[in-house]
């Protein structure tokens, strides 16, 4: 036991060594290079005095950045953590500038903004030359990662049980076929490597893809909500306005992810997939777990909850390299997006949206900063032995927003989320329990132009014309509803919708039009109940007319108090909600299962006056987004209803043969059949039968 300690001390004082080695060599590179960074006197001194001033330098920085970065980052505790993430080249300079100001040799200096690209440029090496040399040993590997991922668990914890943990990873917004596009033209070989779909890996296939079907709402907030509490009921958009209540829900608005939660919980009647030794990470919902960070319906509560709830971006940025690395990566996607929104403007590509103004840093913040945060959290759930982790990487659903399901842009998010899965994968192997590793998906995407690239005017401006409103000159811009953007907001400290919907609409007979990607909402404020087909003819007696001929919308959902409810569509078309068929009248060509969903919305008790659906083209599964996105979903129609479950052999399969897997609640109770499988011997094969069947 002894001689173990003595070689594992005597290894990490070797590279220390070699770190501090390395960076001297790298300063004094750096020193030769720059002009206003110098390591000796203005009379010059021999390259002995040279590299000791060097070796000084690069051993007193590297001393303060373990020693005082963490002090800094915590110190900084109340900084928005975005602001934090630009303000690490300029603490990793000052820390520099101290570093040359502590030598002994007194000859060294740099100019400030000099500094700031040394302390960069040596923090990367050191970090690169520390993990390559920690690869090498499988314990200090693990060290380094358990450091890296989360410091607040470096203290250990009670020995953990021989039983699987598993690991719950979303790939927001990649649908079934994306992922088996990206797997069969070799962009994702670790997904690649788990279905055997290469040649060397056939006979080692590990996991299973299975497609599952979301609701009609085909959104993370409904999906995840569903996955992660057993219930999405009543949640019929990605925003809606509530009649009783007089306010609008956004699934992404911290309070309504926070209410959404408490109604899924009192409606299931449980704390969630989680709540037994699990942790949530950078989703909408907490799902029960008793750690969690970066969740938005925490940050609803009390101010400390708040901080809570952003927590793992410092416990992230408390290591320096780490921080420069993501830094680095932030400013280099940041460029990545103008470059390839320059050159589809140049090609005239379309359909494109427009990506200026902030958008290229919220892309950064999210296939860069949320992306390496979550994987980070998720490392040190799994190499502290939690029982469960679910964790959401948006990077893809972004991108796909604004450059479209399909393309270079997309698939190149999608190779690195694959490296993501490989780290994750590579830390299973050292964390210490034996961990299964589930990905799967909360909703597709679906390609198309916007609603108003093709006609000129938003849904709210044809819902005006339809009651003989006015109707402006100009379109206004609606307001994007991509997930990543309330992870900004949070981080900023700013309200998640800006200049948007109103948090409470006044009562007014104007009708509020809200969309969620392809589905639209039209509800009137002045009237308290879901009004009638007969109540909005009466009142408006184009408007149902207008809306159902026009050629971009495919249907409508209105209550009746002849038959309940009724599906409209184009030619007078009017079929009870009980009587849908799925291959003749308005839902036909939207696919499998578009009645069920359409009759199970209706019976929500906050369903719109008016649910709106867009056109959509069997041939290339196109729709038509109500926002200014060419990658959408939240209604039916295309790959949006279609995402996937990418689960290990070593579990149940999510269905049986020839059975469909439909819905989140589904979806939820799979996940939890799963759980229980881990922490015991799985159930006989009836047993688990009759509880897919329920």
């Amino acid at each position: 036991m002894g001689e173990g300690r003595w070689r594992r001390a005597v290894s990490q004082a070797g590279r220390s060594v070699a770190v501090w080695g390395v960076s001297t060599v790298t300063m004094l590179v750096l020193a030769g290079i720059l002009p206003d960074f110098r390591l000796q006197s203005p009379d010059g001194d021999s390259a002995t005095t040279i590299a000791v001033t060097a070796a000084a330098g690069a051993g007193v920085f590297g001393v303060l950045s373990a020693l005082a970065w963490p002090l800094l980052v915590r110190l900084l505790l109340l900084v928005p953590a975005l602001v934090l993430g630009l303000l690490v080249f300029f603490l990793n300079g000052s820390l520099l500038l101290l570093a040359l100001r502590l030598n002994p040799s007194g000859q060294s200096e740099a100019a400030p903004e000099t500094a700031v690209i040394v302390a960069a440029v040596m923090s990367a090496v050191a970090s690169a030359t520390g993990g390559a040399l920690a690869v090498r040993d499988d314990d200090a590997y693990r060290r380094r990662l358990y450091r890296l991922a989360d410091r607040r668990r470096r203290g250990g914890g009670p020995a953990c049980p021989a039983t699987h943990g598993t690991v719950f990873l979303q790939l927001d917004g990649v649908g079934h076929d994306v992922l088996a596009a990206a797997v069969a033209k070799g962009l994702m070989p670790t997904v690649a490597k788990w279905l055997g779909a290469r040649p060397d890996t056939a006979a080692r296939r590990t996991h299973r893809l299975t497609p599952w079907r979301t609701d009609w709402s085909s959104q993370t907030g409904a999906s995840q909500l569903g996955i992660l509490h057993g219930s999405n009921f009543d949640v019929p958009a990605f925003r809606w306005y509530e009649k009783d209540s007089r306010e609008v829900m956004v699934c992404n608005r911290p309070t309504s992810a926070a209410e959404l939660q408490r109604r899924a919980v009192e409606r299931a009647g449980d704390n969630g997939l989680l709540h037994a030794d699990g942790a949530s990470r950078g989703n909408l919902f907490g799902g029960g777990a008793g750690e969690q960070a970066l969740v938005l319906s925490i940050a609803a509560g009390r101010r400390s909850s708040a901080t809570r709830s952003r927590a793992g971006y410092f416990a992230y940025f408390s290591d320096p390299a780490n921080a420069v690395r993501t830094a680095l990566s932030f400013v280099a996607e940041a460029g990545r997006e103008v470059g390839q929104s320059t050159r589809a403007r140049l090609r005239k590509q379309r359909p494109r949206v427009a990506r200026g103004g902030l958008y290229p840093f919220i892309r950064a913040f999210a296939t860069v900063v949320e992306r390496d945060v979550v994987v980070a959290a998720v490392m040190g759930d799994m190499l502290a032995g939690r029982s469960a982790v679910y964790a959401d990487l948006v990077a893809y659903d972004e991108v796909a927003h604004h450059s479209g399901p399909l393309g270079r842009d997309t698939e190149q998010v999608l190779a690195r989320l694959d490296r993501s899965l490989a780290l994750i994968e590579n830390v299973a192997e050292h964390a210490p329990r034996p961990y299964r590793i589930v990905v799967l998906s909360d909703h597709g995407q679906s390609p198309g132009e916007t609603f108003r690239a093709r006609y000129g005017l938003t849904l709210g401006d044809l819902v005006r014309a339809g009651c003989g409103l006015p109707v402006p000159r100009r379109a206004r811009r609606t307001h994007s509803g991509a997930e990543a953007r309330a992870a900004v907001r949070a981080a900023l400290r700013r309200p998640v919708e800006e200049g948007g919907e109103q948090h409470r609409p006044a009562r007014r007979p104007e009708p509020i039009v809200l969309a969620s990607g392809n589905l639209g909402l039209v509800s009137f404020p002045d009237v308290p109940h879901r009004m009638s087909k007969e109540e909005i003819d009466a009142r408006h007696p184009a408007l149902l007319t207008t809306l159902a001929n026009h050629p971009g919308i495919g249907f409508l959902l209105v209550r009746s108090e002849e038959h309940g409810g009724v599906v409209l569509g184009a030619y007078g078309a009017e079929i009870p909600v009980g009587r849908l068929d799925e291959e003749l009248g308005p839902l036909a060509g939207f696919g499998p299962g578009a009645a069920e969903a359409v009759r199970r919305t209706h019976t929500f008790p906050h369903t719109a006056d008016i649910m709106v659906n867009s056109f959509h083209d069997p041939a290339d599964g196109e729709v038509l987004a109500f926002e200014e996105q060419i990658g959408s979903h939240g209604g039916l129609g295309g790959a949006q209803s279609k995402p996937f479950l990418l689960s290990p052999l070593a579990l149940s399969a999510p269905a049986a043969d020839g059975e469909d897997l439909i819905g989140a609640e589904q979806v939820h109770r799979v996940l939890r059949r799963w759980l229980g499988e881990a922490a015991g011997p799985q159930a006989p094969r009836e047993r688990a039968s009759r509880e897919r069947a329920a």
